[in-house]
């Protein structure tokens, strides 16, 4: 989702861009999906293919991809999406991110993501090199523009952090079935290469949900509240907005084989309408650790 949030929180007033730019804004929200089978053992692995629709008021704006692969020791995820339908009589875009890391324990830890966003007005690239959770290498282009009210960004907002993408892939520890109010106990403290703030999660109810293909089952749906810590200017009429939402939502549905749960759907209100992120799409292979073909679909 993050890669949406703050997609949303640059250009809600524009509404073009990418809706999977790993920022998973809706930040990254973004950023972002589910399955059932689940292992409780920490380096099982898991595959997700997953395909979105995003629609603003109920009219369809955009549609990404994503896809995830945890392995015994590594993981990576993928996502990208263009605009559609109405949104392309005032703006085309489209875009792509990846974040990759390594699996240590009970934890997943990033070490690159990367993102280009490419709509007709500019290119925006990103690169956060990450160890340890802190960022060692940190390229963004364009550059940030200077704003006099713009909050600064110290060395210290870039320790303890994680990117868009690898913020959506939640391992929740224990054995219990992941698919429960634990996933949603978290804050999650989001670096995306031009600004530092919290995703604040916290339980709101179990859902059913039945994509057109794949995943049929119980989702965790968390309430979000967007809190910005540093690189944005205060008075910004989207930071304002978005500061103040007490109604968006992330559904969160688990990857098979793995203690992981990522989004499947999204939503947040705008001036213009509900905007939701939801996948038509979400399908899930367990591979055991033996690397054997046994796969568990749902």
């Amino acid at each position: 989702m993050h890669w949406s949030l703050t997609r949303i929180s640059r250009h809600s007033r524009t509404a073009h861009g990418s809706i999977l730019s790993g920022n998973s804004s809706l930040a990254g929200v973004a950023c972002l999906l589910t399955v059932s089978l689940l292992c409780g053992g920490a380096n099982a692995q898991g595959r997700l293919e997953a395909h979105y629709v995003a629609t603003l008021a109920g009219l369809q704006i955009g549609q990404g991809a994503w896809v995830i692969d945890i392995g015994d020791d590594q993981f990576s995820a993928t996502a990208n999406g263009m605009t559609t339908g109405l949104l392309r009589v005032f703006a085309t875009g489209d875009g792509n991110g990846t974040s990759r890391g390594a699996v240590r324990g009970d934890n997943l830890a990033p070490a690159l993501y990367v993102s280009t966003i490419n709509n007709d007005k500019r290119v925006e690239e990103l690169k956060i090199v990450m160890s340890g959770g802190n960022v060692k290498d940190l390229v963004v282009e364009p550059p940030t523009t200077p704003h006099p009210d713009r909050i600064p960004l110290t060395d210290a907002h870039r320790r303890g952090i994680v990117d868009p993408m690898s913020a959506t892939l939640i391992r929740v520890p224990g054995n219990a079935d992941p698919v429960s109010p634990e996933a949603c106990r978290r804050t999650l403290p989001v670096f995306d290469g031009r600004m530092r703030f919290d995703l604040q999660l916290g339980f709101n109810r179990i859902e059913q949900v039945h994509a057109r293909k794949g995943y049929q089952g119980p989702v965790a749906v968390c309430g979000v509240r967007f809190v910005p810590v540093a690189g944005h200017v205060p008075d910004r009429p989207a930071i304002k907005y978005l500061t103040a939402q007490h109604d968006m939502e992330i559904w969160l549905a688990p990857i098979a084989g793995t203690r992981v749960v990522v989004p499947y759907k999204m939503s947040l209100p705008t001036p213009l309408g509900r905007a939701v992120l939801e996948a038509t799409e979400f399908v899930t292979t367990a591979t055991p650790r033996s690397g054997s073909a046994t796969a568990a679909v749902r």
